[in-house]
């Protein structure tokens, strides 16, 4: 069996992976700010799912930018510089909250973004290279098996300690003041100790230019980039509206009630991570993607065809066929491309603007008609994810230079 890694990059792995944890806490706690500004402003479901447009537009915007810096800076250095972004962005809830404006939300949540875009751009490319190629997607899905851990708590923060029962909306939005200041600090505090341990740098003999020509030769990876833009944006449009969505199904539960249904459905996306990380030891990746795929489809035609409790069952059991889905794409995706890893890895992370896309679909669709009807857009998802892990993922023109290689 291949090792997961080798001795030297364990240190290196860990510390990283550590990324991969807190990073979750500013993705996930949209889907609690989401119906909890939607209360305090009094906003449509269209207008409170731009806080999704904020965020992964943030996260589109940055990921180019962010892998042409690091050619020049290297990942430690870019890594730095996304927390030190991420930093800033959470600071912005505490003048957001005290002006009551909504506006400086979204700036707030857009800067975020834009420093998780850095940390994405370099984690997910780092993480696949410490150590054997064979064992690349199980690294992975071990390392965003973190993620999922910090997306599990998430809620359980968001709920206790921004979620509440009253009717101001000055004392609505002022919740969030403590949790992203001290967020902020947390960003901060990784930030320092980064900056003080030694990381391995990553060498790919890559240079800032890449011609479109060779992008598109790539043809895993361009349908890679497609697979992940319908990924993300049905594993975020899901979740933003899992509240909702029980608040819908079963009228007058309370908010807090209504986030145990997301706390449920995080929490199957935990486990699924990391049974998905066991799995890939004697299934292939890419077959353990179709499978969770198909699972993911079944989930949400049930949610869109039941009702009550039923429904809402479904679309918490969506979160387990999600779980695989982004390491598992990515990992395929940049395989084999050597010099053009840092580029593939921008692509796959702008790709997360369908995060920003699909919710306000969603959102649209939920006002036009209804909620549970706006389920019908992560379905048509699932469709082309299937096709990616049944056939789309495979290698027609490899990179024919070395790949990368680690050093100190």
């Amino acid at each position: 069996m291949t090792p997961l890694t080798e001795r030297r990059y364990r240190i290196p792995l860990a510390l990283i992976t550590s990324l991969f944890f807190l990073w979750a806490l500013g993705v996930h706690l949209n889907d609690i700010l989401i119906p909890h500004l939607k209360k305090a402003f009094r906003l449509t479901d269209l207008k409170s799912s731009l806080i999704q447009v904020a965020f992964f537009g943030g996260y589109f915007l940055a990921a180019w930018p962010a892998g042409r810096l690091m050619d020049r800076i290297g990942y430690k250095r870019g890594i730095l510089t996304g927390l030190v972004i991420c930093a800033a962005g959470a600071l912005l809830f505490f003048p957001a909250a005290t002006l009551l404006w909504y506006g400086l939300f979204l700036c707030a949540l857009f800067i975020m973004a834009c420093g998780q875009s850095f940390l994405e751009v370099a984690a997910n490319p780092y993480v696949t290279v410490l150590g054997p190629p064979e064992s690349a997607e199980r690294r992975l899905n071990l390392s965003q098996s973190f993620n999922s851990v910090g997306a599990v708590l998430t809620p359980v923060i968001g709920g206790a300690f921004i979620l509440t029962n009253t009717t101001s909306n000055a004392g609505e939005a002022a919740t969030v003041k403590i949790p992203y200041l001290v967020i902020a600090a947390i960003f901060a505090g990784v930030a320092a100790l980064i900056y003080w341990t030694p990381l391995p740098e990553i060498h790919a003999g890559e240079t800032p230019r890449v011609s479109l020509s060779q992008i598109v030769k790539q043809g895993q990876l361009i349908r890679g980039v497609i697979a992940q833009f319908f990924y993300v944006g049905a594993q975020v449009g899901v979740a933003s509206f899992v509240i909702r969505f029980a608040e819908f199904t079963l009228p007058g539960t309370p908010d807090k009630v209504a986030a145990n249904s997301l706390k449920l459905h995080l929490v199957l996306f935990m486990i699924g991570r990391f049974a998905g990380f066991a799995a890939m030891k004697y299934v292939p990746a890419a077959r353990l993607l179709a499978i969770f795929a198909c699972g993911a489809f079944a989930s949400i035609a049930w949610a869109l065809l039941g009702s009550g409790g039923v429904a809402i069952g479904g679309v918490v059991a969506a979160g387990l066929f999600h779980s695989i889905m982004f390491p598992t794409i990515f990992a395929l995706s940049i395989k084999n491309l050597g010099p053009l890893t840092k580029t593939g890895s921008s692509l796959l992370v702008m790709a997360i603007l369908g995060g920003a896309a699909f919710p306000a679909l969603m959102g649209y669709i939920s006002d036009a008609v209804s909620i549970q009807r706006a389920f019908i857009v992560p379905l048509v998802c699932y469709v082309y994810i299937f096709y990616y892990a049944a056939s789309g993922y495979r290698i027609r023109h490899a990179v024919q230079e070395p790949g990368c290689h680690a050093s100190a």
